[in-house]
């Protein structure tokens, strides 16, 4: 008998299970959502999150700009806006864009709920179900997800210290023609890449585009840190080398001003645009206004640049605190990269270790992280996992280093004891079945 709706029927735990669309069977919990409530507690030191450290911001101006934008324009700040964004903060923007290097016009720019729905915008009007996404190995969970909801499959291309391997990318795209797939577009992660921590080479910027031209693809550029660099000025992006017709854009304020803003955005060529706007207005109608003219003002009357310099030190000095720890205190075999901005360090544990397998173990005593299997389209990352340092002060980084070797340390001595516990064999970071060199 069928049971009503919201009832369970017999021992099925969700009545709705045969109504749901075929594309929701892709969507599954992110490793890093599933770990929040276990890594807020304040006796888990959390290298897990990515959270920007807001608490450097100029909290009280900040308070002041919104108290005075709702005195004299609250009525404007809480009303509709444009779905495509509010004018003067798309001008903005192309200021913002211009410190690395791109030209851009207001019109080509559509603001967002944050890059994570511009990156939903952009696979939802592009990718049918089947179609091939190129994604860098390992590349940013949330962009797997959006992937995986919209049914495309992703075939995840090597890094090495210097990024996305061209020579890979080349390989990738003749193997999926000739099986007979269609490729949509690559997307990259080129600065200070979530999770790798590594960058894309400047003279590797241009032969990834130049591959994806030859090839008639998209590059869908995904910036959030690019102004986070630790040792100089920003890289030119690659949709400022003569992409302005086959790359599409995206960047955000989430971690150069506030993320729980939520306001990020697209560059699109024009065409693309005009999809865009119409996708985005059949989601949320328009983009929160007061979010808008909160970050446009903050941008017109603070010293945000100066701001952006703050965040680097601080990111600088926490970078700085992980590799020294790790350096100290990780076992032999472990290995991990050195980024030179944003948020994060790749850490390879040593072999016969599994970071989903330990993870129990760390959370026990008192350490989070994100498991590398979470970054992965295609069951690879066993080994690896995610430190993320820009939240932790400098001294409880260095104890949750500490807590994480300790659990290493008692997972290699079961593993001496008792040998290694069954696992699949773990492929190389690029398409699956393919040994790829390690980040490193």
């Amino acid at each position: 008998m069928e049971g009503r709706p919201g009832q369970g029927v017999g021992h099925t735990l969700d009545a709705f299970t045969d109504r749901y669309a075929e594309r929701t069977r892709g969507m599954t919990a992110s490793e890093i959502r599933a770990l929040f409530a276990v890594a807020s507690r304040p006796e888990v030191v959390s290298l897990a999150g990515g959270m920007p450290y807001t608490t450097a911001l100029p909290l009280d101006a900040v308070g002041k700009l919104m108290s005075d934008l709702m005195a004299t324009r609250g009525a404007q700040a809480l009303q509709y806006g444009s779905g495509q964004g509010d004018p003067v903060l798309r001008e903005l923007i192309c200021e913002v864009m211009a410190l690395e290097g791109i030209s851009a016009s207001p019109d080509d720019v559509v603001v967002t709920v944050g890059s994570q729905q511009a990156l939903d915008l952009v696979t939802r009007i592009f990718c049918d179900p089947g179609d091939v996404v190129l994604a860098e190995a390992p590349s940013y969970v949330g962009a797997l997800g959006t992937f995986a909801a919209y049914q495309a499959d992703v075939v995840h291309i090597a890094m090495d210290d210097d990024g996305l391997i061209p020579a890979a990318l080349r390989e990738a795209i003749a193997a999926a023609k000739a099986a007979g797939k269609t490729v949509k577009f690559l997307y990259t992660i080129p600065n200070f890449h979530n999770p790798a921590g590594v960058s894309l080479s400047d003279a590797r910027r241009d032969e990834v585009l130049a591959i994806c031209q030859e090839a008639g693809l998209l590059v869908l550029e995904d910036n959030p840190y690019g102004l986070l660099g630790f040792d100089g000025p920003p890289v030119p992006a690659i949709r400022g080398r003569g992409g302005e017709d086959d790359v599409v854009y995206l960047g955000s304020f989430s971690k150069t001003f506030a993320p729980g803003l939520r306001v990020g955005w697209v560059l699109a060529p024009h065409a693309v645009r005009e999809k865009l706007v119409l996708a985005s207005e059949a989601s949320v109608l328009c983009p929160p206004q007061l979010n808008q003219l909160v970050v446009a003002e903050y941008l017109t009357s603070q010293d945000w640049q100066g701001q952006v310099g703050v965040f680097r030190d601080l990111y600088r000095e926490r970078r700085d605190a992980t590799l020294d720890a790790l350096t100290q205190l990780m076992p032999e075999g472990t290995t991990w990269t050195r980024p030179t901005g944003g948020f994060y360090v790749w850490l390879t544990l040593p072999e016969g270790l599994d970071s989903k397998v330990m993870q129990p173990r760390a959370l026990t005593s008192r350490i989070a992280y994100v498991p590398g299997v979470g970054f992965y389209a295609d069951g690879q990352g066993g080994r690896d996992m995610r430190l993320s340092y820009c939240f932790p002060e400098p001294e409880r980084i260095r104890e949750g280093v500490r807590r994480l070797a300790g659990v290493m340390e008692q997972e290699l001595e079961l593993l001496e004891t008792f040998g290694p516990t069954i696992q699949p064999p773990r492929l190389g970071r690029g398409q699956a079945g393919t040994p790829a060199p390690d980040v490193a």
